[in-house]
């Protein structure tokens, strides 16, 4: 899904790296506003996207994804206040995260979101605690639950094992007395998130049907209504020749028949499909200019001013570390430029002075 180009609605890469400086991120909201609805028009009308504000906190960004109709995830105090610089609704934010602190979870009480993710027993025990300071007896929750089940065809899997992130579906299921003895907390919804970077879309229609069948016996299980549903999303992105993306239509028919008969089955219950990399990834140029051109032990290689400090993906997890990213030249090589060896040049070459890769 590389688009990476030498433009972006017609203004040059070459005159936006030397208006703005290098290394920089250049994002094409006609793309952004593509991928959107292009996805909205696939998916069940019963289920929202909301925007992962991790993938990428830009306000601009944000702002924009939140007018084509998305809610905002965030996980951080930063993030928050960035949604709602942003001019998003608070009532289409949710917090999410393992390590929620008190200033944290204030925050969100105060700006009044659509709910908080809560993620261990103990959090909620301490959000009771903040509302009953606080004089709330309402604020709505989510549990996140780490499911039994696992789930294959993930870049990163972040459920069905042992996680930091949510409960342990065993332990949630044994936990009804310790929900009934919340006082200001209001249980109204299940979270799960399965991992990152699908590819295969049966993969993803599979997580969405075993999360709402658990959901829906959480809720019977332990008593709450069931109001809403977040049930991931982890939609990914080909960055390599090996990769293919993801079957949209296939996605989209196979969620249908999912959601479909679930929203039947809860129809006062709000679905959430939580995307990230996905509705921006494809966006976003990354460029940057190469500054030395230099050899080591027979390979050659062309330092730039910038690199996986600025890429998240390559320097978080796993096998991204290992692999190289798509890389093109924009311009032709500067006049001037260092060539130490005709080896260098052939390769240097190729890649010239202002490069860029998806972002």
């Amino acid at each position: 899904m590389t688009t990476s180009k030498n433009s972006v609605q017609g203004n040059s890469m070459a005159d936006l790296a030397e208006k703005y400086g290098t290394p920089l991120f250049v994002y094409d909201a006609d793309v952004l506003a593509d991928t959107y609805r292009t996805l909205r028009g696939l998916l069940p009308a019963g289920a929202d996207i909301f925007y992962s504000l991790k993938a990428n906190p830009n306000i601009s960004v944000c702002a924009l994804l939140n007018s084509f109709g998305t809610g905002v995830e965030v996980s951080s105090y930063a993030e928050l206040a960035t949604a709602l610089r942003a001019g998003v609704d608070p009532g289409d934010i949710i917090f999410l995260g393992p390590g929620k602190d008190e200033r944290e979870l204030t925050a969100c009480v105060e700006a009044d979101i659509h709910a908080i993710v809560c993620e261990s027993l103990d959090e909620l025990d301490l959000l009771d605690s903040l509302l009953a300071a606080a004089g709330r007896d309402d604020f709505s929750v989510f549990l996140r639950v780490n499911p039994a089940f696992g789930s294959k065809g993930s870049g990163l899997a972040m459920g069905g094992k042992p996680r930091q992130f949510g409960i342990d579906e065993a332990e949630l299921r044994g936990s009804k007395h310790r929900l009934a003895a919340l006082r200001n907390v209001r249980v109204k919804g299940v979270h799960a998130y399965m991992g990152t970077r699908f590819l295969n879309h049966e993969d993803v229609v599979e997580n969405t049907r075993r999360i709402l069948a658990t959901a829906e016996d959480l809720a019977g299980q332990l008593g709450f209504p069931l109001e809403t549903v977040d049930f991931g999303g982890g939609l990914g992105v080909a960055y390599f020749e090996n990769e293919e993306d993801l079957d949209l239509d296939a996605l989209g028919a196979g969620l249908a028949e999912v959601i479909t008969p679930f929203s039947v089955r809860n129809p006062d219950c709000r679905m959430i499909m939580e995307l990230g990399r996905f509705l921006t990834a494809t966006a976003g140029t990354y460029v940057v200019r190469a500054r030395y051109v230099k050899e080591s032990m027979g390979e050659s290689f062309v330092v730039a001013d910038g690199g996986t400090n600025h890429h998240m993906a390559a320097v978080g997890v796993g096998s991204f570390v290992k692999r190289n990213f798509p890389v093109r030249h924009l311009e032709n090589r500067a006049a001037g430029a260092s060539l130490p060896s005709e080896g260098v040049r052939n390769s240097y070459k190729s890649m010239a002075q202002i490069l860029a890769t998806v972002a």
